[in-house]
């Protein structure tokens, strides 16, 4: 099994993430519900509804979503306070289950209201045991070891202006935005970036999603995926800069992939997505 190291960022062990850009379909093709349903393996699907202040009617849109294709039993888990997280009786809405998905609303609802209680813990053992967590939006986002929480879009990013926080950690050396292209976020993710080169930005169009296994994703959905990376960055202002001024930085590597790509995160680079299907991540 693959251990994650700062060479291999996002390898972990387990099943499946599929991290999505928010809006996906759900009429028509639903491409990617139907990946998720896939996974699921005709089990049971939790749809966590966690991030949302107000969570009425988003579980009936999936219900809606996910009709006739091949999930086994679709439940909700939503959660109010804290304190249902660290008791038993949210714990058995989990019984069975072979996939979660955590739908859009605030990421940071998702990590203080279950991060370290015995739910979290719950769904880590249904990723472990090979299961399926999807996420959109801000479900997207809290995927991560460290998450964006909020910061301008559709213009230059400004020296402080982004904030983030410890996500669930699922998938460490990236971060991830959503809502990419459609909302103008490349400036935001650039910044990101410029304060810990190490780590991968990933943005991810509205109705497209990453499939990550074993450190390689692979893209499917409608619109782009796009990867910054700055490992060889030579050049940044972000540490002399004073507040509010734009960024500076030079030699940054952007890789634009869209449906049917694959990205090697341990290698940094795009591979042929036959090598993933013939089990081999890249050269």
């Amino acid at each position: 099994m693959p251990k994650h190291t700062p060479d291999n960022p996002g390898a972990q062990p387990g099943g499946t993430l599929i991290i999505i850009g928010g809006h996906e379909a759900k009429e028509g093709r639903r491409e990617i519900l139907r990946e998720v349903a896939r996974r699921v393996r005709g089990g049971r699907l939790v749809i966590a509804t966690v991030a949302s202040h107000e969570p009425e009617g988003y579980f009936e849109g999936y219900q809606g979503g996910f009709e006739g294709l091949g999930v086994g039993d679709l439940v909700e888990l939503y959660v109010e306070d804290r304190t249902e997280a660290l008791g038993e009786d949210k714990l058995g809405l989990l019984d069975g289950a072979t996939g979660v998905f955590f739908t859009g609303g605030d990421q940071l609802r998702i990590t203080s209201q279950i991060g370290d209680t015995p739910l979290e813990a719950r769904i880590r053992q249904v990723y472990e045991a090979g299961g399926v967590i999807a996420g959109t939006s801000a479900g997207a986002s809290a995927m991560c070891e460290t998450m964006l929480v909020k910061g301008h879009s559709k213009e230059s990013y400004r020296i402080g202006d982004l904030a983030m926080a410890p996500g669930l950690g699922l998938i460490r050396g990236v971060i991830i935005d959503q809502h990419f292209a459609e909302r103008g976020r490349m400036g935001r993710l650039l910044g990101a970036v410029a304060q810990n080169p190490r780590v991968l930005g990933i943005g991810i169009d509205e109705d497209t999603a990453i499939v990550v296994e074993g450190g390689h994703f692979r893209v499917i959905g409608s619109g782009a995926v796009y990867v910054a990376d700055g490992a060889g960055i030579t050049h940044s202002n972000i540490a002399e800069a004073r507040r509010d001024e734009p960024l500076s930085l030079y030699d940054v590597r952007l890789h634009v992939l869209s449906a049917g790509d694959a990205f090697d995160l341990g290698k940094r680079k795009p591979v042929p997505a036959e090598a993933l299907r013939e089990g081999v991540p890249g050269d």
